[in-house]
């Protein structure tokens, strides 16, 4: 199961800095900051460009380098947990969804690294509200908790027995 997880998670990693690399130096939307891609009725799909210097929705942000550190440190030392939890899956469902965080969680810390902080720029946006602006690693992040938590509720119980058909 470690393979399977590692090997999504090298594919997040690169799918996600790849995307980072053509939005910063292709599209250059740091320069642009906006281009309208989809619009369908109320619902729309937009790239935006937004540098994140928190965690998620911008919590903890700060222009401190401590906390650029800080946060990059403890993504890593989660993502450690992640790799010894993921050594250890049960099933393909779970070492996947491990190596999606963890690809996220590392594709990231390299922004933070890089530019102190996270480049972020898809905006997803329906009847005028905006979803907050994410990248490939949050996507893949929330896609792998998502899948952790539904199986926890879901899997059936070891200790539950079945009877016979």
């Amino acid at each position: 199961m470690l393979r399977l997880g590692l090997t999504l998670a090298a594919i997040i990693l690169v799918a996600d800095q790849a995307s980072k690399w053509f939005m910063l130096e292709v599209l250059d939307l740091p320069e642009v900051r906006h281009i309208p891609l989809l619009g369908v009725g109320p619902f729309g799909f937009d790239l935006t460009m937004v540098w994140n210097r928190g965690v998620t929705f911008g919590m903890l942000a700060g222009d401190e380098p401590w906390t650029q550190f800080a946060l990059g440190a403890l993504a890593l030392a989660i993502a450690g947990f992640l790799l010894r939890w993921m050594r250890r899956a049960e099933n393909r469902a779970t070492a996947l969804a491990l190596g999606a965080v963890v690809g996220g969680a590392v594709g990231n810390v390299i922004d933070r690294l890089r530019f102190g902080a996270v480049a972020d720029f898809f905006d997803a946006h329906a009847w005028g509200w905006h979803w907050y602006v994410f990248n490939v690693a949050d996507a893949a992040i929330v896609l792998g908790v998502t899948t952790l938590v539904i199986d926890a509720l879901f899997r059936p119980s070891a200790s539950v027995k079945r009877s016979p058909p």
